[in-house]
């Protein structure tokens, strides 16, 4: 049974990072996404086989338990993931605005164009 829930932590981790490294804005932000992810994929993978080997890194750390290191870790990276996920909303709500903008000034009639004159 340990094996099977093995074999599907791996692969959950190997469908996670495939689509992680999807897309990009350009070609250094893609590499190290896609090295970061690599090593990702590397660390969990080698902590589903060796999860006492995860306790002695944590143990390096001063944390007590390996799932501890895995948790700090998430927290860490959902922070990471909120900051840039706001930083694009706000570039994109800026691009909104300056689209309005523009279509709002090329719409609006020109006083030669209004009828009746």
């Amino acid at each position: 049974m340990k094996i099977l829930i093995q074999v599907i932590l791996i692969l959950s981790v190997i469908i996670i990072s495939l689509a992680l490294m999807r897309g990009g804005s350009n070609a250094r932000h893609l590499a190290i996404r896609r090295l970061l992810l690599g090593f990702f994929a590397i660390v969990a993978a080698l902590s589903i086989f060796f999860p006492n080997l995860l306790t002695k890194v944590a143990g390096w750390f001063g944390i007590g338990r390996g799932t501890d290191l895995v948790l700090y870790g998430v927290v860490v990276m959902l922070l990471v993931f909120i900051a840039t996920t706001y930083q694009r909303y706000r570039a994109m709500e800026i691009s909104v605005t300056k689209l309005a903008r523009r279509i709002a000034i090329d719409e609006t009639p020109k006083p030669w164009e209004v009828e009746g004159r």
